[in-house]
């Protein structure tokens, strides 16, 4: 059978997913923009924009091998439906404070921290379910497709936050995104079934979790992938935190510019899956892996001379391109080197590991505090690329993943 980009959307099931995912990542897009200009209106600080994302983050990492344990022995589409409406309450809430005139950093940063954990399973179990609709063939085609859907929803958020903030304000921006999460909590009623790929295998919760080192004995690809997630995470997916210095300090742009500028990183995600979900079932995904990560730490070496909106917006482009491919083929791999009951707890793992991001951030918003942004990509992206040449010579059998 052939696979293309498309494969996935052949699956009702999927479709309304991918439309939910879409609708909650409008608010998330928002949601970024809102948190991290915010953050740096209220302090001023680099180092508080890089402590606000890595507080948000906590929760991924505290929360990820539980998320998967229970995703593994539940209704995974239905505990998902329940996330998306508690992550929205958690939304509105902050929204309504803002406007009553709570504007405390640290209360800010709390309730974000809040929602990183209702987002710490929302994760895992989006990613498993698309898994079960689409099945191991379809399972590239289908988490591109579904991290499009996720990057459409947040170049549109993005786009709108910058005016929302201008316009009307923080406080109501957040009331907006808790509206999208509702939306997207409805449309996840259109989804009937546990997929074709759902196991029909369960223990309990506390077994799994018993088990979890056991797990990572058995299949230590599964723990391999996880480490270079996790350095990807620390040294790639750290430049998100200095789009607002870079907007207000180096390039000397508004809300607005900050609005726009985060919506072509996004475009640029959308870009990269593209591409990735045009090669369907890709039988060198671990060659690929590497590529892509050793590019993306080029791209972030680059920025050190970006000095124009036009060339840091286009090298913002391109470090997302890489950033969501290289995070797809993460999930991927890790759900295809795993027996398929335990495929919520790979996911799981994931999260686990891209709950190291806080160490990322904090890294990179105090070297930036120090030494300026344009230092601190450049730090970044010499110890991503070493790094990711590194380990594609000493890993010949991840290199070798099909």
């Amino acid at each position: 059978m052939t696979v293309s980009w498309k494969s996935a959307l052949k699956y009702k099931d999927f479709r309304f997913l991918w439309v939910a995912t879409a609708c909650q990542s409008v608010g998330f897009g928002m949601d970024n923009v809102a948190l991290g200009w915010l953050v740096f209106e209220l302090t001023s600080s680099p180092f508080m924009v890089g402590l606000a994302a890595a507080l948000r983050m906590v929760p991924l990492f505290v929360l990820g091998v539980l998320s998967g344990a229970i995703a593994d022995n539940v209704e995974r589409r239905i505990l998902l439906r329940f996330v998306t409406l508690a992550g929205g309450l958690i939304m509105v809430l902050l929204g309504e404070l803002l406007i009553t005139g709570f504007e405390s950093v640290w209360l800010v940063i709390f309730l974000a921290t809040v929602a990183g954990a209702s987002f710490a399973f929302l994760l895992t179990l989006r990613q498993s379910y698309t898994y079960d609709i689409v099945g191991p063939e379809n399972s590239l085609s289908g988490l591109s497709m579904l991290q499009i859907g996720s990057t459409a929803g947040a170049i549109l958020g993005s786009l709108l936050a910058g005016f929302l903030i201008e316009m009307v304000g923080a406080g109501w921006q957040f009331i907006v995104v808790g509206c999208t999460y509702f939306i997207s909590f409805i449309v996840l009623f259109g989804a009937r079934s546990s997929g074709q790929s759902a196991s029909r295998i369960s223990g309990s919760v506390r077994s799994n979790l018993i088990g979890y080192l056991s797990l990572l004995r058995e299949y230590p690809i599964l723990l391999t992938l996880m480490c270079l997630a996790s350095i990807t995470e620390i040294f790639g997916f750290s430049h998100m935190s200095l789009i607002p210095v870079f907007a207000k300090e180096v390039l000397s742009v508004g809300s607005v510019g900050l609005g726009l500028l985060t919506s072509i990183r996004q475009l640029g995600g959308f870009i990269g899956l593209s591409a990735l979900a045009a090669m369907g079932d890709f039988r060198k995904k671990g060659f690929l892996m590497f590529v892509i990560a050793i590019c993306f730490g080029l791209g972030q070496m680059a920025v050190f001379k970006a000095d124009s909106v036009v060339l840091y917006g286009g090298l913002l482009l391109f470090l997302n391109a890489c950033a969501m491919s290289v995070d797809t083929l993460y999930k991927t791999l890790m759900q295809q080197n795993v027996p398929n009951e335990r495929r919520g707890t790979a996911m799981g793992s994931w999260v686990l590991s891209i709950g190291t991001g806080p160490v990322g951030h904090l890294g990179v918003g105090a070297i930036a505090g120090t030494y300026g942004a344009p230092f601190a990509m450049l730090f970044n992206g010499v110890f991503l690329s070493a790094c990711g040449i590194g380990t594609a010579l000493l890993l010949p059998k991840i290199r070798r993943l099909p």
